[in-house]
């Protein structure tokens, strides 16, 4: 079995495929699993399938998230998998084929592979694929960093904070760079918007923050004062509602500053990603199941500010019992570095805790 799962692995990390464009690596996995006698059933709209065994209930979903990053990588622009989603695919397909060799059980289990993950929408997607309505609870799993916790240990929920982007343009009209007065200088605005975005204050015991990440502004004439720029935000909250705040406050100082500088500001939100939603019953069986398999208590919940849409799952279907493995890999540098490594046994670990967990959840049942 591991063996053939890092066969899988190693084809997986060799073939990466961007964000709804996983379409060979659909191809692959259907094939691999009707080869096992499984009944894949793709999605209608997008890449990617779900895959069941077992009948009745309780009905059990686990997410493996497919696509890779867009990165240059030595040089060359490539889809790199450095965010661990090739180890995500190979343990879920792992796990189907470990349940099937137990056989009888009383219960399904639902192994969904989902496109998209890394634009932080590719959950919607499949939502609207029906897939999930049925499900009483829900597994995810992602590679952690070695900083974060160290292998093999293992935490039974992740709380990934909130994130969202912002689209500006600041709307102004070039003029002289003899004559200042004459019209509002864009780089100046930006800067003001930077500048307030250093004095917004959320709750300091919830973390919070704000950044400009891009800004584009001005030509190859350094005697023209730019009255036009983009501009770009990255926003990340711990919660939810500290999210929520904190895009109000994003707002406010933009329309106060437009008005102060008579140029039109217009901004957008985009690509929001929620904060994690941890069902302390789902937490509570993978962590007995964490327990059993590694014979070591599981790690509390990881605090996270990254983001990942395996939450949308939960904001948009509350009933949901939902969490998220912490899986220990010893992930370095770290996620989304072009070269990032990580212990492959952590891929047999993920099989072994997440096997269980399907298992002990129907128990429960």
């Amino acid at each position: 079995m591991k063996e053939k799962m890092l066969d899988i692995f190693s084809h997986l990390h060799a073939h990466g495929e961007i964000s709804f464009k996983e379409v060979e690596t659909t191809n692959y996995l259907v094939a691999l699993f009707e080869a096992a006698g499984f009944q894949p059933k793709r999605f209608k709209n997008i890449p990617g399938f779900s895959v069941e065994i077992g009948s009745g209930s309780p009905k059990i979903g686990l997410r493996a998230d497919m696509d890779a990053l867009w990165q240059e990588v030595d040089g060359e622009m490539k889809a790199n998998h450095s965010c661990g989603h090739d180890a995500h695919m190979t343990i879920v397909t792992g796990v189907m084929h470990r349940l099937k060799e137990v056989g009888e059980f009383n219960g399904t289990v639902r192994a969904i592979f989902q496109p998209a993950e890394e634009l932080g929408n590719g959950s919607l997607s499949v939502i609207q694929e029906g897939v999930i309505d049925d499900l009483d609870y829900f597994y995810g799993v992602h590679l952690r960093p070695f900083d974060e916790i160290a292998f093999p240990n293992c935490a039974a929920g992740i709380q990934h904070g909130s994130c969202v982007f912002v689209k500006g343009q600041i709307g102004g009209v070039d003029h002289h760079g003899a004559r200042p007065h004459k019209g509002v200088n864009a780089i100046e605005v930006a800067a003001s918007i930077v500048h307030h975005l250093g004095l917004t204050y959320t709750d300091p015991h919830i973390a919070a923050t704000a950044k400009m990440t891009n800004l584009y502004a001005g030509s190859e004439n350094f005697n023209i004062i730019p009255g036009k720029a983009t501009f770009g935000l990255d926003l990340r909250a711990q919660t939810n509602a500290i999210m929520e705040e904190l895009q109000q406050k994003v707002k406010t100082i933009c329309t106060q500053l437009s008005a102060l500088h008579q140029v039109p500001i217009t901004i957008e939100f985009f690509d929001y990603v929620p904060a994690a939603v941890v069902h302390d019953e789902a937490a509570a069986l993978l962590a007995q199941s964490i327990e059993h398999v590694l014979e070591r208590p599981a790690f509390p919940t990881i605090i996270t500010p990254g983001a990942d849409d395996f939450h949308f799952y939960t904001i948009e279907r509350p009933h949901l019992k939902a969490t998220m493995l912490a899986l220990g890999a010893d992930v370095m540098p770290g996620l989304h570095d072009p070269h990032m490594q990580f212990n492959h046994q952590a891929i047999v670990n993920g099989i072994e805790i997440l096997t269980d967990v399907c298992l002990r959840t129907m128990q429960q049942g």
